[in-house]
């Protein structure tokens, strides 16, 4: 069993940043690829980014690439994601999952475990 707890949301302005934290508890955490999700109001629980168990491989949908920063430490058992040049088309609850899967998954079906979410609101 895996608790996951997210933090660091909040409002901010459009062109501003954010870094997101999600400390873990239980079972060992450099098990588990670690991926980050959103949802936004009437909208489906879609992906962000991951992180591989070892640190060395990380993967972002498109609309992210180039203003996320997905990253982890195993000593703390935290993953981070740092949000730069934010776009209101960002808003959204965002949360973080852990997954037994040896590699980038993608799909919230290959995740185990759920944080409650952080929201994070970005303003034009």
């Amino acid at each position: 069993q895996v608790q996951l707890v997210e933090s660091g949301g909040g409002l901010v302005q459009a062109g501003g940043s954010l870094t997101l934290s999600c400390a873990a508890s239980g079972r060992t955490f450099s098990s588990y690829a670690m991926g980050w999700f959103r949802q936004a109001p009437r909208k489906e629980r879609e992906f962000v980014a991951v992180i591989s168990r070892d640190l060395a491989r990380t993967y972002y949908t498109d609309s992210v690439k180039g203003r996320f920063t997905i990253s982890r430490d195993n000593a703390v058992s935290t993953v981070y994601l740092q949000m730069n040049n934010l776009e209101p088309e960002d808003t959204a609850a965002y949360y973080c999952a852990a997954s037994l899967i040896d590699g980038l998954p993608s799909t919230r079906i290959f995740y185990n475990y759920w944080g409650q979410g952080t929201q994070v609101t970005v303003s034009s």
